[in-house]
């Protein structure tokens, strides 16, 4: 079976490695350590790009009007002085360019998911507010991801304050999106969730699950690393077999690559290797 060989191919991996898998909506699925908390990295974009979308469906943002791109942060840490994102810890100098001048929020998080880049996430969560976004995890049905602190928060995330994921949390919010652009749900309205859709449709760092997938595949995804840590989650369209969802975060010594996510690691071909068993079990996954 092939769940029981990605659980020994996955035993001998060091550190946590958390998994899920399963069709939208289902109530079954293939897990491992699926509620086990990591730190979020990059993965947190997709709860920022939600809220964004449910602040414009209210009609408390207008997210193709201009606003000041600036390098100058609120701490979540109260009284702790402003802070900035480090430009060569980021992935996009086109936001970078911009700096002194105005971009569209909806600009700004199209490049905080296809490029991943901190300064427009920083930005668009600065307009937003963190309890919108807390409140997009409960909508998804998360019961263990928190989006505490922007990136770069070295104040907050010295007096604890982090941004933590699991890969049943990252599924249902993925998973939630593309059944919501199929039906009305609780995160957007299905216009919404299909443009956010296309957002991670177009995601340019395509080093972990996307790349266990046949050429041409069509997958919704986001991924996100620092050293020591890699994920990836997303939902996998093929055209002989349903959608489904994946999530593989893994908090390991193999993710050395570094934080540009530029190339690949180990934890990147791990990750690429369930992917890719995955997609060979398409017609068989659980619910």
């Amino acid at each position: 079976m092939i769940w029981a060989e990605l659980d020994r191919r996955l035993d001998g991996v060091s550190g946590t490695v958390s998994a899920y898998v399963g069709r939208l909506g289902a109530a079954s699925a293939w897990t491992r350590r699926a509620d086990a908390t990591h730190y979020a990295a990059s993965t947190m974009k997709v709860g920022v790009l939600v809220a964004l979308h449910r602040a414009a469906e209210a009609g408390a943002i207008d997210p193709d009007a201009p606003v000041p791109v600036t390098n100058e942060f609120d701490s979540a840490q109260p009284g702790a002085p402003r802070f900035g994102c480090d430009r060569n810890y980021d992935n996009d100098e086109a936001v970078w360019a911009r700096v002194g001048a105005t971009a569209p929020l909806r600009w700004l998080a199209h490049r905080m998911i296809v490029r991943s880049s901190n300064l427009a996430t920083n930005i668009v969560i600065g307009h937003l507010g963190l309890p919108a976004i807390a409140q997009v995890w409960t909508l998804a049905g998360a019961r263990h991801s928190v989006t505490g602190r922007g990136i770069e928060d070295f104040a907050a995330r010295e007096a604890g304050i982090t941004n933590l994921v699991t890969a049943a949390d990252l599924a249902a919010l993925l998973g939630g999106l593309a059944l919501g652009a199929r039906r009305p749900g609780p995160l957007a309205a299905p216009a919404g969730c299909a443009a956010m859709l296309d957002v991670l449709f177009a995601q340019e760092h395509r080093e972990d699950l996307a790349a266990g997938l046949p050429d041409g595949t069509r997958i919704a995804h986001k991924n996100g690393w620092v050293r020591g840590v890699r994920h990836g989650a997303g939902v996998v369209f093929p055209d002989d077999a349903p959608p489904y969802a994946i999530a593989v975060c893994t908090t390991t010594d193999l993710a050395d690559g570094g934080p540009d996510g530029e190339g690949t690691d180990d934890a990147c071909e791990l990750i690429a290797d369930v992917s890719a068993r995955v997609w060979a079990a398409r017609h068989d996954l659980p619910g």
